[in-house]
């Protein structure tokens, strides 16, 4: 029973929390329902804005509010010069007639001048010409005319005309609809010049002798400096002060009150609303006993109070809601990262919609029906036959012998003769032209016509052919296309993970060695692709980061971690930036020697060493035919197309035939290259070798040899080819001989050139590769007594274990 009482209550507890929520978010609605949808704030600005005066006699504020919310929001524009007449009435009645005239003339002018567009441009000087023609009637009835009046009057004007401006850029925060969601600093100055002059209405209005005007000055100063911190704080005390100081010379000391006080509270914005409330108070008590003595300090420390209060019971979330509008806050820079991650998302969408496209189109022309490849054949066959019979059977007089009782063994007849002349064999088929001869009147005719027949058949046979090897090629390429796409969008998408343990682990061991750190991040934790970043202050740096940290992450993550990038602080007790990544298991060293036709400058051979990221490291060369300049050219783009499609991530074979079809649809020129890659892992040392129509490679393994060779034709021979690809497992300690063909071809009177090479490689007392590619190369031109017939280029690339430099420095762990 006592259980069901409970649950009851816990049911009942929830249902009126449920209804606060509910009345509570209702009630926010119609407030900003009526305030911003209706207008209403309007009213209010324009009732204070109505009251407010400067320097005794000046009201720039009202005409300049009414001319702003005219250009913005027009359809509350009467209603608006109704609340500002209202205000000015409660000041003085000269005020409102001054301000009533002034509002007509403007109105006046911009009725007459709607039709023009850029009011913009124009709008200031129409409030001018209203303001100072107002003034000088005004005089002139009570005949006040000096020279002080007048000034006053262009003085009023002038602040009218700039006070547009400035309420351009303020008016429309008021409204329902804003499209920026970031304030520049000129609007914020603005929104805060308006703020302040709605406080100049305020003047005159008391709470127990406690100036209303100042409450609400501090508590604008505590709301901002809270929200923007020093500088915002600052700046809103300045303003404020000095318009507020204006309107009344007596709060002259005020603005100095405010800026100070805006400027502790920013500092202090870390202690929350407590901190910032604490620095108005001393702001207060410094200037007030410095202004005015102590006598005048209480009733500033009451309104001080005052504010802080209405400061302190003001809810968080109205707070937040403007912070959003601030550059450099929290609020502001979540939006800003919101707003970021929309566009990543949708960027990725897209990404992805491309990548599907590309699957489609690859799809597409990768559908072709192989079940009906038999009926296709029939169907060429009988069309083949057809046109043969319509140029001799159409007109002979055994034709319906021949095809209509006789026709399963005249038209086998007619395959078989099809089958023979295809492969050769009919001109040997003696029985075969004995037995057509006798059951047909014309086989003479026949032949002739089926042997002209034939170059057509073929012809056409050969191009769907092509067409088909074009779709297979085609489809290829746009699946390689998707593909990159598709990873390129997960890449996009990809939230950065959260790695906890290991970074409360790095920053532990850290700090017990006695590094400041400023900064960490922890971008990617995988195996072989380890992305850390991190900011630490050293007063002397010698080189800690690859000495002391490196080490440290390696024991950590088990797994030898090295330092990309580094830069490094001028000043001592200087913040440095480091960069850490996966070392590679294996590592290259590379020799290359190369020599041009005749010892020339210009050499059709190139070669090129690329990283292809993700740990792939390439080697490759590329012979152009022939030799000079042009072979240059064709060997040089070969390779730089090779480097461009390659580091896209598109696979190997794609990217050959990608470069293979380009070269051979550009030029109808007999210009074509060959191309010897080679792809090595070095994670695991496995070494994928392409070889288009280059020399066989070997791979020296202590006294063992692997030559590595294909069958494959020169870029730019033939449009569609396979790409056969070697794969070999490497080892540490291997050394990979790359030759052109001028190397293999070079050497004079050898008849195995195998065996003379491996010969020539085994008996060198040296593993650098650089002196094996420069020995290799002067052995074959010493074959031809020193002359160079063709281009030669030997690249020797040596795979070994990657030793780091130093060891792992174990760190005490954190028990679980």
């Amino acid at each position: 029973m006592e259980s069901v009482t409970g649950e009851t209550s816990k049911v009942w507890n929830g249902n009126r929390m449920n209804w606060f929520v509910r009345w509570k978010r209702k009630i926010g609605e119609e407030v900003k329902y009526l305030f911003i949808e209706r207008g209403f704030l309007l009213f209010v600005v324009g009732f204070l804005l109505g009251r407010a005066v400067v320097l005794s006699t000046v009201s720039p504020f009202a005409l300049s509010f009414l001319a702003s919310v005219w250009l913005i929001r027009k359809e509350k524009s009467f209603k608006v010069m109704f609340a500002v007449v209202a205000g000015s009435f409660t000041l003085h009645w000269q005020q409102s007639i001054f301000v009533f005239v002034s509002m007509l003339i403007f109105l006046m002018f911009a009725f007459l001048f709607q039709r023009y567009r850029d009011q913009q441009k124009f709008l200031p000087f129409f409030v001018f010409l209203a303001s100072a023609g107002t003034r000088s009637i005004m005089y002139s009835f009570s005949g006040n005319i000096d020279p002080y009046n007048w000034m006053m009057a262009l003085v009023e004007a002038s602040l009218s005309a700039i006070l547009v401006l400035i309420f351009m850029q303020s008016i429309p925060l008021l409204s329902p609809k804003r499209y920026k969601t970031t304030l520049k600093n000129e609007e914020i100055v603005c929104v805060i010049i308006l703020l302040a002059s709605v406080l100049t209405g305020t003047i005159g209005w008391q709470l127990s002798d406690l100036s209303m005007e100042q409450i609400l000055s501090r508590y604008l100063v505590l709301w901002l400096s809270y929200v923007g911190g020093a500088a915002i704080g600052s700046t809103v005390g300045v303003v404020t002060g000095l318009i507020l100081s204006l309107a009344n010379v007596a709060n002259l000391y005020q603005m100095s009150l405010l800026a100070f006080s805006g400027l502790l509270g920013g500092l202090l914005k870390d202690g929350k609303k407590l901190g910032v409330g604490i620095g108005l108070f001393v702001g207060t008590m410094l200037i007030g006993i410095y202004g005015n003595g102590y006598a005048d300090v209480t009733p500033s420390l009451l309104e001080t109070a005052v504010a802080v209060g209405l400061f302190w019971i003001t809810p968080e979330a109205w707070i937040r809601k403007i912070a959003r509008y601030i550059p450099g806050t929290n609020e502001h820079t979540q939006q800003q990262e919101q707003y970021l991650l929309n566009v990543r998302n949708v960027t990725a969408d897209r990404v992805g919609q491309f990548s599907d496209v590309f699957k489609a189109l690859s799809n597409s022309f990768s559908q072709v029906d192989w079940q009906e490849d038999d009926r296709e054949e029939v169907k060429e066959r009988d069309y083949y036959l057809s046109n043969v019979t319509e140029k001799t059977c159409q007109t002979c007089f055994k034709k319906e012998k021949c095809w209509a009782q006789q026709f399963d063994k005249t038209y086998g007849y007619m395959e078989e003769m099809m089958d023979g002349l295809q492969d050769g064999s009919l001109q040997h088929n003696r029985k075969l032209k004995n037995d057509f001869e006798r059951h047909c009147v014309k086989p003479d005719k026949v032949l002739e016509a089926m042997q002209h027949e034939l170059s057509f058949f073929q012809a056409n046979k050969h191009l769907k052919k092509q067409v088909l090897e074009s779709r297979r090629f085609v489809a290829e390429q746009l699946q390689g296309v998707s593909e990159v796409m598709e990873d390129f969008a997960k890449e996009i998408v990809k939230e950065r993970e959260n790695h906890d343990i290991q970074e409360e682990e790095i920053v532990q061991a850290l700090n017990q060695m006695g590094f400041e750190m400023d900064q960490l991040e922890i971008y990617s934790l995988e195996p072989g692709n380890i992305d850390i970043e991190m900011t630490l202050s050293f007063y002397d740096y010698k080189g800690e980061g690859a000495k002391i940290v490196a080490p440290v992450l390696s024991e950590i993550l088990n797994e030898t971690v090295v330092v990309k990038q580094e830069e490094i602080s001028p000043f001592p007790n200087g913040y440095c930036y480091f960069s850490f990544g996966s070392a590679r298991k294996f590592v290259m060293e590379t020799g290359v020697s190369h020599a041009a036709k005749d010892g020339g400058l210009v050499s059709g051979d190139s070669y090129s060493m690329m990283e292809l990221g993700a740990g792939k490291y390439a080697v490759a060369i590329s012979d152009g035919m022939g030799n000079g300049e042009r072979a240059h050219v064709e060997s040089v783009e070969t390779l730089h197309l090779l480097q461009q499609i390659l580091q896209t991530g598109i696979e190997e074979k794609v990217a050959i035939k990608s470069i293979n079809s380009i070269l051979s649809l550009r030029t109808t020129d007999e210009v074509f290259s060959t191309l010897d890659l080679a792809i090595v892992d070095l994670h695991d040392a496995s070494a994928d070798f392409l070889k288009i129509g280059s020399a066989p490679s070997f791979i020296k393994r202590g006294d063992q040899f692997i030559k590595v060779e294909s069958s494959n034709l020169p870029i730019g021979i033939v449009r569609e080819f396979d790409v056969d690809v070697v794969s070999e497992q490497l080892k540490a300690g291997d050394i990979l001989i790359m030759v052109s063909d001028g190397i293999f071809d070079g050497p004079k009177h050898v008849e195995n050139v195998d065996r003379w090479l491996r010969r020539k490689i085994k008996n060198m007392e040296t593993n650098n590769p650089q002196d094996i590619a420069d020995l290799l190369l002067e052995e074959v031109v010493r074959t031809r007594a020193g002359a160079i017939e063709d281009d030669m280029t030997v690249v020797v690339t040596r795979i070994e274990r990657n030793i780091p430099q130093w060891a792992n420095i174990p760190v005490v762990r954190r028990e679980a």
